[in-house]
């Protein structure tokens, strides 16, 4: 049985690189997200003092009491924007929500683009002033790597570099922090309960910051789970 392939790629490579690293970059990333669909970035240009100034703020927003938090959820959002409580998100397929609350910040279209009108607004957190100007720097960052990201799979597959480009402008990207949570009473779960069911990503790419904790994994082609090893302040990237 052979080993998934998901390597570890230097972004840096692809954006800086000569033509040669630019090939080699887009042809490892092409065979590993026909492989496995997994990845892992390093050299993306996000700052680790930037990484640990959002796990800080993203860390103080969960921790405000849940009177502070609800003040921010928007039921009729789905989720889509601000605060979501325990219990509101079920993987395809399970009877039981996640063990999980998040928050969610999405596109910010400043160029008069009318698609505008089809977002809402962010929700402004008032009492972490730092938390809007750190999310929304990362939700930058994020996206720009995502366009390089797609301009190195047209590249494998034999597109335009830009053929993305238009696809993805002002596109209805959202960057997640999640939070699980500790269990008080864990035997009074239901046999089901997890963390985060299995599931199918629904985005074109996702792009992860390397978590704080062990958990990821990935359902290989012969069925077996396969832990995602990513170091701190890597990018792991996934298609589909």
């Amino acid at each position: 049985m052979s080993t998934p392939y998901i390597p570890c790629l230097d972004l840096g490579s692809y954006i800086n690189g000569s033509e040669e690293q630019k090939k080699k970059f887009s042809d490892d990333l092409g065979r590993a997200f026909n492989d496995s669909g997994f990845v892992t970035i390093t050299n993306h240009g996000i700052s680790q003092d930037l990484i640990d100034k959002l796990y800080e703020n993203i860390k103080a927003a969960f921790a405000m009491p849940v009177d502070k938090k609800q003040q921010y959820e928007k039921p009729e959002l789905a989720g889509q924007r601000g605060y979501t409580s325990a219990g509101k998100e079920t993987a395809k397929g399970a009877k039981t929500a996640d063990l999980k609350e998040f928050w969610q910040i999405g596109q910010e279209v400043t160029d008069g683009d009318p698609i505008k009108n089809e977002y809402p607004d962010n929700e402004v957190l008032t009492e972490l002033p730092n938390f809007n100007n750190v999310t929304r720097e990362i939700y930058q960052k994020l996206e720009e790597n995502g366009k390089y990201l797609l301009r190195a799979i047209a590249d494998y597959l034999g597109l335009p570099l830009n053929y993305f480009d238009k696809h993805v402008h002002n596109g209805n990207s959202i960057l997640r922090g999640i939070h699980y949570f500790p269990i008080e009473n864990p035997d009074a779960l239901p046999d089901d309960a997890v963390r985060a069911g299995a599931h199918e990503d629904i985005n074109l790419i996702t792009l992860l910051i390397g978590a704080s904790a062990d958990g990821l994994e990935v359902l290989t082609r012969t069925n077996d789970w396969l832990p995602i090893k990513a170091h701190h302040s890597d990018i792991v990237v996934n298609v589909g």
